[in-house]
């Protein structure tokens, strides 16, 4: 999993609230166990018109934000169903951080499995930051996981709670194999000590 240390990117403001994890991949893309190729499909339902052509009005579809590697989002994101599909998709898009006042517990424990920083704010920060990303070309963001601090374009900067198991596994670029990797020695240990006092298993 690639390491989360400070991410400078483009912020693409998406002011919905509810967002679930159909809006975010919908059921058709589900047909796939590999994490890559779903980022095409990311908010399909809103990215494209009925005809299958691409909604230019649509806050990603935008030039300013084609590239966006952060998201700032209404209240309730991620909820619906646990599909795992929902951070791998905006991983394969770009997306490393989304910001919101609250997400879904499975989702959000989904993201850090994946390498994406959930950050949850309050209403006013997250009202500052819906503004600096509603800025386009210039809605430049940067989140520092270490100092836990997303910092705007004109200098302010907006602290962050975040537990410091998870913050330790995203800056060393750990997911669940990588942790049990980190005991490994524990584990050769007990399996040692295992040996010596039941020799018979």
């Amino acid at each position: 999993m690639e390491k989360f240390t400070v991410l400078t990117g483009v912020a693409a403001p998406l002011p919905l609230v509810n967002i679930d994890t159909d809006m975010i991949i919908p059921k058709q893309f589900l047909k796939t166990i590999k994490r890559s190729g779903l980022g095409t499909a990311l908010f399909h339902e809103m990215r494209t018109n009925d005809d299958g052509s691409k909604n230019e009005e649509f806050v990603l579809n935008k030039p300013s934000y084609e590239k966006a590697q952060i998201l700032v989002a209404g209240d309730n994101f991620g909820c619906g169903s646990s599909r795992e599909h929902a951070p791998w998709a905006l991983l394969d898009f770009g997306i490393r951080c989304v910001i919101s006042t609250s997400f879904a517990d499975i989702f959000y424990n989904n993201c850090f499995k994946n390498g994406i920083l959930p950050i949850v704010v309050s209403q006013e920060d997250l009202d500052k930051l819906m503004d600096d990303a509603s800025r386009g070309a210039n809605a430049t963001l940067t989140v520092d996981l270490e100092e836990q601090e997303v910092r705007g374009p004109d200098g302010g900067s907006i602290k962050f709670d975040l537990d410091p198991h998870r913050k330790h596994c995203l800056l060393n670029g750990l997911d669940d194999i990588g942790q049990t990797f980190e005991k490994t020695q524990h584990i050769d240990n007990y399996e040692d000590k295992l040996e010596l006092s039941h020799p018979w298993h």
